[in-house]
């Protein structure tokens, strides 16, 4: 089956996959989040993108592996649902950025900045700290080596804009930049964008929009 990215609530997983990794996509909770189970092929290893919610759910889609880590892209509340069990069901690690882990009332293992490298077996994971939707969301870019990269986005970015910054100019302000110059200034157009709510796109289908959002103002 082609992989489409397109899920929904109470729905099945859709699965990505990847020569060295598995990303198993699935859409949970009353706000319909996006959680991305992570799959080393050579190891087994395993890793959660937001445990935002139903944890059973989540729980029967890890099975019997385990996880061994959870990142909580940022501290927004349907984002961390399930996490606390999760993470009893599992004793994962908990990953967040720096600056919105106190936001997250599970106790975070791993404080994460801009740059850092999150393993999930032989794969890496670089995060990108993006400063507007919240004060510490993150984004987990894979440059896949057998193919383009693949980027995980949280709540800021999305098929047709930024994530919300409540109107706040300087929040969409700094939001745009950062989206700007450590995704789409570094990254191709082939870059698949795995966002926390809704379908996939990829950065050569928004890029010609930035314009736009950047007058508008949202």
């Amino acid at each position: 089956m082609t992989y489409s990215g397109e899920v929904t609530v109470g729905g099945p997983a859709d699965v990505h996959e990847l020569k060295d990794l598995m990303i198993t996509k699935i859409a949970v909770g009353p706000m319909d989040n996006n959680c991305y189970l992570l799959r080393c092929r050579a190891t087994d290893e395993q890793l959660l993108i937001d445990a935002a919610n139903d944890a059973e759910t989540l729980i029967g889609m890890i099975g019997d592996d385990g996880i061994a880590s959870v990142v909580t892209t940022h501290q927004h509340g349907d984002h961390w649902q399930a996490l606390a069990q999760v993470v009893a069901a599992t004793g994962a690690r908990t990953y967040a950025g720096r600056n919105d882990a106190e936001g997250i009332p599970v106790p975070t293992d791993v404080l994460v900045d801009d740059g850092d490298v999150i393993r999930v077996g032989r794969v890496e994971l670089t995060a990108r700290h993006l400063v507007g939707h919240t004060p510490g969301s993150i984004a987990l870019v894979y440059d896949d080596p057998h193919g383009h990269p693949h980027v995980f986005t949280g709540d800021c970015l999305f098929p047709g804009g930024v994530g919300n910054t409540r109107k706040d100019p300087k929040a969409f302000a700094s939001l745009i930049h950062d989206v700007e110059t450590k995704i789409f200034d570094v990254l191709p157009d082939e870059t698949w964008v795995y966002p926390g709510h809704g379908n996939d796109t990829t950065l050569g289908a928004e890029r010609p929009q930035l314009p736009e959002w950047r007058a508008r103002g949202w």
